[in-house]
């Protein structure tokens, strides 16, 4: 019957590890799905995680710090293991809202039905595209490893946040670097259309600057966005992947 408890509530404990990115990270949030169904798959995933490292899980001396201070402890780990994959579409979701300003969009805000919160259009794109990326790739296989190996380096009961800061300061400016990187051919073509017709207001000071801009911009940008999207493959794989291998560094 211990056994059988331990085993229980080594279950919820270790889904304290998942459900943070399963419920608030993208690209999860960028679904519609109940939060309940959420929660579940982050306890079945805890339940795989407890049977496949009984010594690590059920078995370790979880009780010794006490239950609370334990389930606080493996909430932190879960919120840093989501760290990386947040910061990444945060950081995409920056260069479109740049984007999106430049162009004359900045008006213009995207409702996303799974969060219900206002997004910048071409971020929205840029979110999905990597998201398409992450489920396309070997990302779900690869987030179950770092969860196990989570499991393997921190037993259950000793979890503590052990990366440095330098890690994540670093992993920030490389990933946003990497983010308005996948903007920027779209961002020159928009300084270019700028350029131009701040030289034709000069020469032709009746004409209706603001009201060119907006059409001229719009139109640039929706023709260079495709093919920046399509040429951007490989960079949206390098920041999926470099978040994936981020997130164990910052336990």
């Amino acid at each position: 019957m211990d056994e059988l408890t331990n085993q229980a509530i080594a279950v919820l404990l270790v889904s304290l590890r998942i459900t943070p990115t399963l419920a608030f990270a993208s690209p999860f949030t960028l679904m519609r799905a109940p939060t309940m169904v959420r929660v579940l798959l982050g306890i079945a995933l805890a339940g795989w995680l407890v049977a496949a490292h009984p010594a690590q899980s059920w078995q370790a001396n979880f009780w010794a710090k006490g239950l609370f201070l334990t389930a606080l402890g493996e909430l932190f780990l879960g919120i840093a293991l989501s760290l990386s994959l947040q910061l990444a579409f945060t950081a995409l979701l920056t260069a479109g809202r740049a984007i999106d300003i430049q162009a004359g969009f900045g008006l213009a805000v995207l409702i996303d039905p799974a969060t219900r919160s206002q997004l910048p259009l071409v971020g929205t794109l840029f979110a999905y595209a990597a998201g398409a990326i992450f489920f396309a790739t070997n990302g779900p296989a690869d987030l179950l490893a770092i969860w196990s190996a989570s499991i393997e380096r921190v037993p259950l009961g000793s979890a503590a946040i052990g990366g440095g800061i330098t890690v994540l300061c670093t992993y920030i400016s490389v990933v946003f670097t990497m983010a308005f990187g996948l903007g920027g051919m779209v961002m020159l073509v928009l300084f270019l259309s700028d350029m131009a017709i701040a030289f034709m207001s000069r020469t032709l000071p009746q004409m209706n600057v603001m009201l060119l801009g907006f059409q001229v911009k719009a139109m640039a940008t929706l023709a260079v966005l495709p093919i920046a999207i399509a040429t951007s493959g490989a960079l949206f794989l390098r920041m999926v992947r470099y978040a994936l291998e981020t997130a164990p560094r910052l336990i």
